[in-house]
């Protein structure tokens, strides 16, 4: 790694997070790779999350810190983040504040993105606890046609799609799009692949480069509350199907998706789903054009409490689990 090695903006849009900040921003200075600048981006915190940035930032130059005072949600402050990197910049690698990335992940990121001119983005392998993550590509792929990537993501849920932390993305890409994650909700990073892979290619490490935290305070906790990465299936598939699959396709496979939701539905009837969840699908539902089918919602009902008569015990253990959830929410 040398002068000549081209800059990577390296960004982490944090709100309130004192708890492991530390642990992230140590994962970026530990990299091989050395040719970066590092932007921290606070989303008017009201913890020690800026004061630990500021340190940061007083012991290495390339480190620097913007301040909001305007609160933001999740996918405009990494918007707003990423309307900060250089021109000077020719790669973006985002670091979520309570995720880390291992010591080789710039730089094996950068190599397959330079040696692949017509890659846009560049995903990896993740550890979310103790299991390896996206994992849905063959391992001697390096490089795959973005419009192959996402078929395959729209016909069979190709688990391959990453999040922010698991992926690099050239700087040219995010220039050119004042917002680049296309709208609000937390799967944006999935929309993103759709809504950019039809014009560039997938490059990919076939590593486990970052690790992703879990916990109960993180978007990903409180969105599964109310069933968005559900509802967000339906909605890439609505916006981004007729780009990628031909009109039959998308016919066939709108009513196979429409089914597989009804059936999640009938689940979420047994577990007992509060009302905030139900009034979420209900208008985001109506947003894409469609609504609740309630007959086969009530039929997927009926058949599994059928199922589940003829096996009271693994019944029972669901009922105690979905009771578990809602006192625990």
């Amino acid at each position: 790694m040398g002068a000549c090695d081209p800059l990577v903006a390296v960004l982490t849009p944090v709100y309130n997070g004192e708890k492991y900040l530390v642990e992230c921003i140590e994962s970026v200075l530990a990299q091989i790779y050395q040719h970066w600048e590092y932007t921290i981006v606070n989303n008017r915190s009201t913890d020690k999350t800026l004061e630990i940035a500021e340190r940061y930032a007083k012991m290495d130059r390339r480190i620097r810190v913007r301040s909001y005072t305007e609160f933001v949600g999740v996918m405009e402050s990494h918007n707003r983040a990423l309307r900060l990197i250089s021109p000077e910049s020719k790669y973006c690698k985002i670091v979520s504040a309570d995720d880390r990335i291992n010591p080789d992940c710039v730089s094996k990121m950068v190599n397959v993105a330079e040696a692949h001119p017509t890659v846009g983005i560049v995903g990896s392998y993740q550890f979310c606890r103790d299991t390896v993550v996206w994992k849905g590509l063959s391992e001697d792929s390096e490089i795959v046609s973005g419009r192959t990537v996402c078929r395959a993501l729209l016909l069979d849920r190709l688990p391959v799609h990453g999040n922010q932390t698991s992926s690099l993305y050239t700087a040219d890409l995010i220039r050119r799009n004042n917002h680049f994650f296309p709208h609000e909700w937390p799967y944006a990073d999935r929309s993103a692949l759709f809504k950019y892979l039809q014009y560039c290619d997938l490059g990919f490490v076939h590593e486990a480069l970052s690790v992703q935290r879990i916990h109960k305070a993180q978007v990903t906790s409180r969105t599964d509350k109310l069933g968005m990465w559900d509802i967000g299936l339906l909605d890439d598939f609505h916006h981004y199907g007729p780009i990628y699959l031909t009109e039959k396709e998308f016919q066939a496979f709108e009513s196979i998706m429409l089914d597989a939701y009804h059936k999640e539905l009938s689940t979420c009837i047994l577990k007992m789903k509060p009302k905030a969840f139900w009034q979420f699908q209900t208008d985001r539902l109506r947003e894409l054009g469609y609504r609740i089918r309630w007959r086969k919602v009530l039929k997927g009902v009926v058949d599994k409490i059928v199922d589940e008569i003829q096996n009271p015990k693994v019944a029972l253990n669901k009922l105690v689990i979905a009771l578990k959830e809602k006192y625990e929410n």
